[in-house]
């Protein structure tokens, strides 16, 4: 089974980036890069390689599902999984998430000392599917 390492992070909120980095990588031993936004994630993701992308909804210039929608498209990065991390976490919004591409959506607020294991988990049903 492949295991997690590498998680690209778009988040526009400077708060949430650094608690989200401090999480993943202190507590879950992951190699976390970040961006403001879509475009940060698009401009790094061929040299980074991450196994894992995790995606706001709202985010200034490009947002969450037009970034994954631009990821789908290129042949390089459409097989890389997508989460999103967001407010937006009311039912219709996350079946339309999910139908976009998205494995999960985790909401916002989340707790940090939790959101390690639940990346692990999503990635666990994913390489096991």
């Amino acid at each position: 089974m492949p295991k997690l390492n590498k998680i690209l992070l778009a988040e526009d909120e400077p708060d949430i980036r650094a608690i989200c980095t401090l999480s993943l990588e202190s507590l879950g031993g992951f190699e976390v890069r970040t961006c403001e936004n879509g475009q940060g994630v698009l401009d790094c993701i061929d040299e980074f390689h991450p196994d894992l992308v995790v995606l706001d909804v709202m985010m200034p210039g490009l947002d969450g599902p037009n970034t994954l929608a631009r990821l789908q498209q290129n042949t390089a990065t459409k097989d890389t999984p997508v989460v999103f991390l967001t407010a937006r976490n009311q039912p219709a919004d996350i079946e339309w998430l999910r139908r976009l591409g998205a494995l999960d959506v985790l909401p916002k607020p989340f707790d940090p000392v939790t959101l390690p294991g639940a990346m692990q988990e999503i990635w666990n049903r994913h390489v096991a599917a």
